[in-house]
């Protein structure tokens, strides 16, 4: 997705991915293409492959950004909605402007 926003604005992006920007018609949004997009993602190597056969043990299931360029992980539907509302909700009502 911010590959394809990236080629699809001259390589300028605000770093925030919006609604609208979900629905951006490219190859590489997958978003609204089917399959793997064009170019090296859609060509892993033997560490990526070894990883899909033998995935690390995990009970995380969802993932958030927290807007300083990590993400915080959860197990459940409920501990990700918090997180939602944490670094997504409430810190952008507190940005805006």
């Amino acid at each position: 997705m911010i590959y394809a926003l990236l080629l699809a604005n001259d390589f300028k992006w605000d770093g925030n991915i919006h609604k609208k920007d979900l629905s951006l018609q490219h190859p590489y949004n997958t978003y609204v293409i089917k399959g793997l997009p064009p170019g090296p993602i859609a060509n892993p190597g033997a560490a990526a492959l070894d990883a899909a056969l033998h995935p690390m043990e995990c009970r995380d299931l969802y993932f958030v950004s927290r807007n300083d360029g990590t993400t915080v992980f959860c197990p459940d539907l409920k501990c990700h909605n918090a997180n939602v509302q944490k670094f997504q909700v409430q810190y952008f009502r507190k940005h805006r402007g």
